[in-house]
């Protein structure tokens, strides 16, 4: 019979689903030593976070075919050795995003009526009811920065108590914002501009890291409270704390940390300060639902079903694998380009289309398309996007994924398109692969055409059609150090040369990444129009 190790605790629940099916045996309390003498004896494992199924472990792991996760990430899994020994390694994404909305919103209500600062008082012997005078939630303005699954939810559960919610997210489709009675806010100083309480619900990328500073906090309300579930590098502790201490914000209430566990924040102590201990997944049904969902995915995937929450990719079928192969990583880098510059100009996104064109459209192209739905989306949600649950949080965000194909591409044997359309605005990348070694190569942005082989970090910029444009860019890159590997420039295919009225587009391929504010400085110059990096 099958057998499957329970490395952890887990609810009940889900051990009693894996012993409907399979010889289940609980290992809780085992050492390293004693699993990496006795993982090669089951086909199924269940882990929460203290086991580390590493390089090493896993190599001992002989009959392993499926590893559940019972939480949310899979950092203590390393997923591409799994990967490459055909193992599935699924987790339980949607255990903890309920709790996480409760206790922002139990930290929404404490932080209005000052709940732990009144019970401290109390219980210390005083009776100060004038002290602890609060807020009302009702009529109010709540400010969501992150409008994914737990921000709709907190949205949801706002709504009930008749605040007003306004949320900025542009990877979630205006019709999402309009079913919730959400509104949707263009740019994030439209949520700082009319907020009276912010709750953050962002992933951590470099991007967001720092996103709460002293520039933003001097946007927001005098008087604004603050709220941080999500991740503790959103926010700049010295700035928060010089808000608190100016006045300018109101109060604030953390349930994360840049470091955890921590006991010497340095805004413990404040009286209009609430902190918890990163309790936002910790409830008993949470950790029952976390073990329950793996265990449902182990099944599935030693039972031969269907399973919703692997984290990585499926195997390619044989017979496509020489023709498709090649062209996911191409696929995700032009969702990636291609939603960069789309969201640039404003807007949410509403729809991704992927357009294959010769012979790529006789084959099965949907696992293309998900790879350039990945990359549209790769950063920009607060869960990992995978090759399995891509579709899904698309859907969850109002953002329709299209295919179309072409039996004939005019200028190449194979051609890729991805079209991006935010707000009623398309923008439209493609591009191919050349070479007996695949390379890529962006062949089209903004509707202009040209020819770059695609690195790790590629700008683009649109300009006016004038002499000395390539060359005022290299100048400028070479001051700040940046090292250009190739570039390409290209007008629209019916312009004429050399007509100034018309726009042209470059596209630059560097060895490290551009700063934005180099982008910032040259899109600010004369004659140019836009500009953006991406790492890819």
């Amino acid at each position: 019979m099958t057998r499957v190790l329970v490395a952890e605790k887990i609810g009940d629940s889900g051990v009693d689903l894996l012993r409907e099916h399979f010889d289940v045996d609980v290992g809780v309390g085992w050492d390293r030593s004693e699993l990496e003498q006795r993982i090669g004896e089951y086909e199924g494992i269940l882990i929460r976070s203290a086991t580390k199924l590493d390089g090493d472990l896993l190599a001992k792991a002989t009959r392993l075919r499926a590893v559940g996760r019972a939480g949310v990430g899979v950092d203590n899994v390393d997923v591409p050795v799994a990967t490459k020994r055909g193992i599935v390694v699924a987790n339980a994404p949607e255990s903890n995003v309920i709790t996480a909305a409760e206790h922002t919103m139990a930290l929404l209500l404490a932080l209005a009526r000052n709940v732990p600062q009144a019970h401290a008082s109390l219980t210390g012997g005083a009776w100060e009811r004038s002290k602890f005078s609060g807020v009302e939630l009702y009529e109010k303005t709540l400010g969501i920065l992150g409008f994914g699954r737990i921000g709709q939810l907190v949205a949801q559960r706002a709504r009930g108590f008749n605040m007003h919610v306004v949320a900025f997210d542009p990877y979630v489709s205006a019709e999402r914002y309009r079913e919730l009675g959400v509104e949707q806010a263009g740019a994030p100083d439209d949520v700082y501009a009319a907020a009276d309480f912010i709750t953050l619900h962002l992933p951590k990328t470099p991007d967001t890291e720092g996103w709460l500073n002293a520039e933003v906090l001097a946007k927001c309300k005098d008087g604004v409270r603050i709220l941080n579930v999500a991740r503790g590098p959103l926010v700049v502790d010295e700035d928060l704390k010089a808000a608190l201490d100016s006045g300018k914000v109101a109060g604030a209430a953390l349930d994360v940390f840049r470091s955890e566990p921590i006991t010497d924040h340095p805004l413990f102590g404040y009286p209009n300060v609430i902190v918890t201990p990163h309790l936002g997944a910790s409830t008993a049904e949470a950790t029952d639902r976390a073990g329950y969902q793996a265990a449902e995915q182990v099944v599935a995937a030693l039972a031969g079903g269907v399973v919703t929450s692997a984290v990585n990719v499926p195997a390619i079928p044989a017979e496509d694998l020489e023709v498709l192969g090649p062209y996911v990583a191409l696929c995700e880098s032009l969702g990636r380009i291609a939603v960069a510059l789309a969201v640039a100009e404003g807007g949410s996104v509403d729809r991704i289309e992927t357009q294959y064109f010769g012979r790529l459209a006789d084959r099965d192209t949907r696992l293309l398309s998900i790879q350039a739905l990945i990359g549209a989306l790769a950063g920009h949600t607060e869960e990992d996007v995978n090759a399995v649950n891509a579709h899904v949080v698309a859907d969850e965000r109002g953002i329709r994924l299209v295919e179309t194909k072409h039996s004939v591409a005019r200028d190449y044997t194979d051609l890729v398109r991805v079209q991006v359309t935010a707000s009623g605005r398309s923008v439209r990348v493609a591009g191919t692969l050349f070479g007996q070694r695949n390379r890529p190569h962006l062949l089209e942005a903004w509707g202009h055409r040209f020819n770059v082989q695609l690195e790790q970090h590629v700008t683009l910029f649109r300009y006016r059609d004038v002499p000395g444009m390539l060359g005022r860019v290299g100048t400028l890159f070479g001051q700040h150090g940046v090292n250009i590997i190739s570039a390409a420039v290209g007008r629209l295919p019916d312009e004429h040369p050399g007509d100034e009225g018309h726009l042209a587009a470059m596209a630059i391929t560097t060895a490290s990444p551009v700063r934005a504010d180099v982008v910032a400085q040259i899109v600010s110059s004369e004659g140019f129009v836009a500009g953006h990096t991406v790492a890819l």
